[in-house]
């Protein structure tokens, strides 16, 4: 059934007041390696057709993953009857009715044209390299095809057709294992024989580890870690959530809160990010600044928020940091000693109302001293808090891609806060 057909299904079948739809189809080919060995190619169409409807300010949802007529009649079925049985939602919205959608370019053809046989190529060309650097490599090469559709009882009618390339390989060699990875909505300038001497490059520099305790210190924080941080800063950057006293950003619109050298846009300008069109709620995506060398100028806000307080109700569909000039050997001269770190996991909040976080690093870190790479050390727990270490930012480094969602750069940042070791 095509997705006119089911709009219209759904329109003629359903007895809701209001109803908004998600339609999307994603088709999918993942090539999963192992040890220098290929594993797994996954591969095959998904369907998801999901339904949210309201009686008055009931609500109920369902999803389903087949466009029959008897699926469809379970999906209206099965959220009627929630709804019917549902308390009444206080802050019930009707759905978004007819609104100008930007017009965007979220696939790549590149991406679109790469075929199995090519990314199992590019799977077997990095096992080989593994082979020749006696080392093992794990990984996965993955490419995914995305169409969405949304459509509400009340006009609103959007689309968006994206694309997205990764590959990330885990080296191991001896006692030493580090990982890279690449990830884009566009496959044409991904570059094997670069991402793999990446690789190499760390392995080779974690081969020197040192015992090193927990401590403040400067940190060159690579685009990835970045990303990492700044995604759980803006979370906790909600509107209603400050509006009403519950985070660190409470009073804060249109103060100078953050440092000066950072600032933060979504776009729909950048040709390298993904942009969706238009949020969940039917918002249309437009050039938003969120904060500008350290003033913040938006927070996002949903529609009943944006209609209770009287502000714009906005969105972030994704995320561009400026960046500066200064190159890693540059900022390794700004600062007596410190350490390189590529990627932060496991990152939870300590407490929203002060926006503290807790994580680890991981894929490698580098201690430098008198402007050179001394030796690796072992991972490291932090509690930092991340609107605070952009005002400690000294210097920033040239952007990069860090996902389809984000460009970012390298960063130098003063007394970065870390208080354990860890063991893996």
């Amino acid at each position: 059934m095509k997705i006119k057909d089911i709009e219209k299904y759904i329109r003629e079948h359903t007895q809701a007041d209001d109803f908004i739809c998600f339609v999307s189809e994603n088709e999918s080919h993942e090539t999963r390696f192992a040890q220098n060995g290929i594993t797994q190619h996954i591969a095959g169409p998904k369907l998801s057709i999901s339904l949210e409807l309201s009686f008055g300010e009931k609500s109920g949802s369902c999803r389903v993953n087949q466009a029959d007529e008897a699926s469809l009649d379970f999906l209206i079925k099965t959220a009627e009857d929630i709804a019917r049985l549902a308390p009444a939602d206080l802050e019930h919205m009707p759905s978004a009715g007819p609104a100008k959608l930007p017009k965007v370019e979220n696939c790549a053809k590149a991406t679109m044209k790469l075929k199995p046989k090519t990314m199992v190529d590019i799977v077997q060309k990095s096992i080989n390299k593994a082979i020749a650097a006696n080392a093992l490599v794990s990984g996965m090469c993955e490419k995914h095809l995305l169409k969405s559709w949304t459509f509400t009882k009340n006009g609103f009618a959007g689309s968006n057709e994206g694309s997205s390339f990764g590959h990330s390989m885990t080296l191991k060699k001896g006692e030493v294992e580090t990982k890279v990875s690449y990830e884009a909505k566009d496959y044409a300038p991904f570059d094997l024989d670069q991402e793999f001497a990446r690789l190499k490059s760390q392995a080779k520099a974690l081969a020197s580890m040192q015992s090193f305790e927990a401590q403040k210190i400067a940190v060159i924080l690579r685009p990835e870690a970045l990303q990492e941080l700044i995604w759980y800063m803006t979370w906790m950057m909600n509107r209603r959530q400050s509006d009403e006293g519950f985070t660190a950003f409470t009073g804060q619109m249109g103060q100078k809160f953050l440092g000066e050298k950072f600032s933060l846009y979504s776009t729909l300008k950048h040709k390298s990010l993904s942009a969706f069109p238009f949020s969940s709620e039917g918002l249309p995506s437009t050039e938003t600044t969120w904060v500008e060398n350290g003033v913040i100028k938006n927070m996002p806000a949903n529609r009943y928020w944006a209609q209770k307080v009287g502000c714009e109700p906005l969105h972030i569909f994704n995320m561009y940091i400026p960046g500066a000039e200064s190159s890693e050997e540059e900022m390794m001269k700004m600062v007596p000693r410190g350490l390189i770190i590529n990627r932060f996991w496991y990152i939870r909040a300590v407490d929203m109302k002060v926006g503290e976080l807790t994580g680890m690093t991981r894929d490698g870190v580098l201690y430098f001293e008198d402007g050179k790479i001394k030796h690796a050390v072992n991972n490291l727990r932090f509690n930092e808090i991340p609107h605070e270490m952009t005002r400690r930012i000294l210097a920033l480094g040239a952007e990069k891609l860090a996902s389809p969602a984000m460009i970012a750069p390298t960063v130098l940042v003063d007394g970065f806060n870390f208080v354990d070791k860890t063991t893996f």
